[in-house]
């Protein structure tokens, strides 16, 4: 891991926006920004305005900036289009195939809904943004070939009520995700923040790789990546501190149970885990009313989505591009 970090592990400083550009217009590389969104009138717009208008307008880092919009219920596609992104309802991405509910599942069909050679995703419910965070998870893909997959390391404070806390806001990354990173994929142990939802990755990675449709969707992305193409495809960079939206135990218990499913389904298809019986996908949780305890089942994200670059719609539109790129190449 030492190695790795050494080479593998950088700061924001270590990406000035000179570096960035001569490096994105060497390699002729094209940059979408992603951003699913749920119900996040509150949050998108600013994060969509800083982006276009520190990476679009003020230089042309980033080629376009997407909002795939998962059902909401509020304004967030109407205030993320007045910000300048360019929104698009899941559900109009690959009508063929009913939408299935799930962050991975809008990360999926982004694939189909976007232009770029990179894609870099960043969470719709962020605060206090700030658009060098995208600038940090390109540099390395942009600087050097071999890296596939970069993901944001920072800290997490934790909101309770009035109180700031340094850290503390990543319970499930610390009582789920790292735990299994550390048994079943030790190499991994030096990822700061696995299940971070800033993260860029090259195109023709994410087309390979099977979707989970629910937030198991990061930990497979990472370990898929890995047990491909191994450490050495993948980077960090420190982009210092990150705040979002908390949510509360029994929805975290919910995620946790998606983020094991995953992981018990890569065990299984390496063979280091055995057995016949499909694992349960419900959660029982309890709270407490008047009177006593109550029950409540929740049926939890357990499907993956196919490869992209198996899908007959995504394929058509590769054969079309590539048709495109010949004729002018030809004239």
């Amino acid at each position: 891991m030492t190695r790795w970090a050494r080479r593998h592990w950088s700061r924001l400083a270590d990406w000035p926006m000179e570096r960035m550009l001569a490096a994105k217009q060497d390699a002729g590389t094209t940059v979408s920004v992603v951003l699913p969104a749920l119900n996040e009138q509150d949050t998108v717009g600013d994060i969509v305005s800083a982006i276009r208008s520190a990476l679009v307008l003020a230089v042309p880092l980033v080629d376009e900036v997407v909002v795939v919009d998962s059902g909401s219920t509020d304004r967030t596609a109407e205030v993320a289009a007045r910000a300048g992104a360019l929104v698009v309802h899941r559900d109009r991405i690959l009508p063929r195939i009913p939408a299935r509910p799930g962050k991975g599942e809008v990360l999926w069909r982004s694939l189909l809904a976007t232009r770029g050679d990179v894609l870099c995703f960043v969470d719709a419910d962020l605060r206090e943004f700030d658009p060098a965070l995208v600038c940090g998870i390109l540099g390395p893909l942009l600087a050097h070939p071999e890296v596939q997959l970069v993901k944001a390391a920072y800290d997490r404070p934790l909101i309770d009520g009035g109180t700031v806390l340094p850290a503390g806001g990543g319970r499930v990354t610390e009582l789920v995700a790292r735990p299994l990173l550390n048994l079943h994929w030790p190499l991994l142990a030096g990822i700061v923040q696995p299940l971070a939802g800033e993260y860029a990755a090259r195109r023709n990675l994410l087309e390979r790789l099977p979707f989970a449709c629910g937030y198991g969707v990061e930990f497979g992305l990472l370990v898929d990546t890995f047990d491909q193409l191994g450490l050495d495809a993948l980077a960090q960079v420190d982009v210092g501190s990150r705040s979002h939206r908390h949510q509360d135990d029994r929805a975290l218990g919910r995620m946790s149970s998606e983020i094991w499913q995953t992981a018990l389904l890569r065990l299984r298809r390496s063979g280091r885990v055995r057995g016949a019986e499909p694992v349960s996908t419900t959660v029982t949780q309890f709270h407490r009313e008047q009177g006593g305890f109550r029950k409540s089942t929740h049926e939890t994200v357990s499907v993956e989505r196919q490869p992209m670059d198996t899908v007959l719609e995504y394929r058509e539109r590769v054969r079309r591009a590539v048709a495109a790129a010949e004729r002018i190449g030809i004239r």
